[in-house]
């Protein structure tokens, strides 16, 4: 993976999705001088043009996207060109039937959305290398080509023929023979063993509980077989220009079946979409999560701080279930800049303009069906405007002192409906920590196990269900060079194939914890247990002997009236705690505040009032999010790059605004 961005004078990417194709030349004009306007320049171009690049199977019409960026270089803005993967057109459904997506329970899928294909059918496959392979042979040279955007948001999955086979093929070179694909997946339960490759298949719907590792390796055979489909294409484009870079988008939510962690190491950018779900501070903590999670897959990947891309986010609204919430005046600049803070090489919108139908004709857009005498472009233009005066200051290392750590196996696994409780959610725990030291303002890295930890002086593993020998060794060599740690419910509690680690829980870390873990008590959705020294405990408890740990609070009533609830153990210089619930928001963020202040890290501004966000960077930057609707008094001392005003001492930022403050030593 290269840490370069698509540009080399030192800008940060803004711009967005552009559908030329959607609309008439004249318009294409209207845009580009609008983007000109808005300070753009960059945009994603094709993404869901298969259509109208090959109408009929072997003819090409690229006249349209020829002169489409001809204008964009003509007018100072570069492309990131995509392959149009994600929507195959009809003719191809119709000729490959086979190729159409088959669900858990049996029913094949009709043409008529994106994302109708199984990227386990060759046909399929042949035809995506053969679109890759034409647009690579006539635009790698292109003087508009700044990236090559492949696909799109891959996370679809299928239980056809062509996934079964390839499924056991993929089986077949994980396992090497039956009787380790048994072991692995414990095969004697319920009388599943295995006698013959021909008897294994995906884990379509069934009478009641499926194999947990089945459910399991299949979620990982998906994260594969979608890799392979990126790189098979990735290779074609970069055979024909190796100097353009190579990325794909990847789109969140424990859904996906894609390990992007693992990706991180096959593109050249690390790029996400992020499309909040939460209004209110919600939002902003999400945020913050999403770009600290995309900074640990990309620093993973390089082995040493990299960039990453904001490629996807919306600029008016929120679309939270339901409902489109429209954001306030600021909010787009204000979650913008979140990720720049946080090491994004710049932000992208989807979409540029809104389509007059189609399936997503109301999604949020920066010219609207109103034009561009609205308030949401004017905004666009002031954002464009900001990213303009920062020119040369991204990305920089952010400073970090926790790492939280994130695994989407865990996650899986979790889901299994076997589980002592419906809803665990690893992903949603390691939030869960996240908020709490973005509300303590400590800023925390979010990285998959085995990612370098320089710098880290707490580790945080919530729900961290899975653990390999290897992941155990990482925590361990952490610990043992000093580090604190601290350890959450279900943690540990099983290998890398979901097989439970026998003696006690939490099977990986009982003797760094100095406790042992007898019993499970889940608790109820509207369930609290109170703790003593305050706060309560919700989602999960247990029965706790501690082996060396102390107690630093108890359950107090009920059948665990007494007994530990959180504890910590002393290892050298350092502690290793263990929280066996989930404490309340107030409750979670005194105790990782605790915890990282014996680690000997504090909050990134400790005179930030409440509600302002702060994250400096080493490239001497500290950026202040102020998400209140007051003006709030920030202790600094510097010069803030976004207007130009000096503070000795201190600076005012305005309600929902925004500071980037270069900072001088006070």
């Amino acid at each position: 993976m290269t840490t370069k961005v698509p540009w080399s004078d030192g800008r940060l990417c803004y711009g967005g999705d552009w559908n030329p194709e959607q609309w008439p030349p004249e318009v294409w004009r209207e845009d580009v001088a609008l983007m000109r306007a808005a300070g753009v320049n960059l945009v994603t171009v094709g993404v869901f043009a298969w259509s109208r690049l090959e109408p009929e199977p072997g003819r090409h019409t690229f006249d349209w996207l020829d002169r489409v960026l001809d204008l964009l270089h003509a007018n100072g803005i570069r492309a990131a060109l995509a392959t149009p993967t994600a929507s195959p057109p009809p003719w191809f459904s119709l000729r490959h039937p086979d190729a159409l997506p088959v669900t858990a329970d049996g029913g094949r899928l009709t043409h008529g959305s994106r994302d109708t294909y199984c990227a386990a059918a060759p046909a399929y496959r042949d035809a995506a290398r053969s679109i890759a392979e034409v647009l690579a042979a006539r635009y790698a040279h292109h003087p508009a080509l700044a990236l090559w955007h492949v696909h799109n948001e891959y996370g679809t999955t299928c239980h056809c023929p062509h996934t079964e086979a390839a499924f056991r093929r993929w089986l077949t070179t994980r396992y090497g023979d039956l009787d380790a694909l048994n072991d692995a997946w414990v095969t004697s339960f319920w009388s599943q063993h295995y006698s013959d490759w021909a008897q294994v298949g995906t884990p379509r719907a069934t009478q009641y509980l499926a194999n947990p590792g089945q459910l399991l390796d299949f979620r990982r055979f998906w994260s594969d077989t979608l890799l392979s489909a990126y790189t098979e294409q990735r290779d074609l484009l970069r055979a024909a220009n190796p100097a353009v870079q190579v990325t794909t988008n990847y789109v969140l939510g424990d859904w996906v079946p894609v390990d992007h962690a693992r990706w991180a190491r096959e593109v050249d950018l690390v790029a996400i979409d992020h499309y909040p779900s939460a209004i209110g501070a919600g939002a902003q903590e999400q945020t913050a999560f999403a770009a600290d999670l995309a900074r640990g897959w990309a620093r993973h990947a390089a082995g040493r701080p990299a960039p990453w891309l904001l490629a996807e986010s919306a600029p008016n609204q929120i679309h939270t279930a339901g409902r489109m919430h429209t954001k306030e005046p600021g909010r787009m600049t204000r979650h913008s800049l979140a990720h720049v803070a946080r090491g994004s090489a710049g932000v992208m919108f989807f979409q540029w303009r809104a389509p007059a139908g189609g399936a997503e004709r109301f999604h949020s857009a920066v010219v609207s069906h109103a034009g561009a005498d609205t308030r949401v472009f004017r905004e666009a233009a002031d954002l464009g405007a900001a990213l303009g005066r920062l020119a040369g200051t991204a990305p920089g290392r952010v400073e970090a002192g926790v790492a939280i750590a994130y695994d989407a196996a865990s996650g899986w696994a979790l889901r299994h409906p076997g589980m002592p409780r419906a809803g665990l959610d690893h992903p949603g725990e390691a939030a869960a920590a996240h908020r709490a030291l973005w509300h303590a303002g400590v800023t925390a890295d979010v990285v998959p196990p085995g990612a370098p930890l320089d710098g880290c002086r707490l580790l945080v593993l919530p729900a961290l269900y899975l653990a390999s020998d290897a992941t155990v060794d990482w925590v361990r060599r952490h610990v043992h060079a000093g580090g604190h740690l601290l350890v959450t419910w279900l943690s540990g509690v099983a290998d890398e194939h979901a097989r439970v680690r026998l003696g006690g829980y939490p099977g990986a870390y009982r003797d760094l914890l100095g406790v042992r873990v007898e019993e499970f008590h889940p608790l109820a959705d509207d369930e609290h247990v109170p703790l003593t020294g305050g706060g309560t405990g919700r989602i999960w408890s247990e029965t706790v002997h501690p082996a060396g740990a102390e107690t630093i609070s108890a359950y107090a009533g009920g059948v665990l009236d007494g007994r530990p609830a959180i504890t910590r153990h002393r290892i050298g210089d350092a502690y290793a705690w263990y929280v066996s619930t989930r404490p309340d928001d107030g409750t979670y963020r005194r105790l990782l505040t605790e915890a990282a202040g014996l680690a000997g890290v504090t909050p990134t501004c400790p005179g930030a009032p409440e509600g302002v966000e702060a994250v400096r960077r080493h490239d001497g930057l500290l950026y202040l999010l102020n998400h209140t609707d007051r003006p709030q008094r920030v202790p600094v001392t510097g010069l803030d790059l976004l207007t130009g005003a000096t503070a000795d001492g201190s600076l005012t930022v305005p309600p929902g605004g925004v500071a980037v403050v270069r900072e001088e030593p006070s």
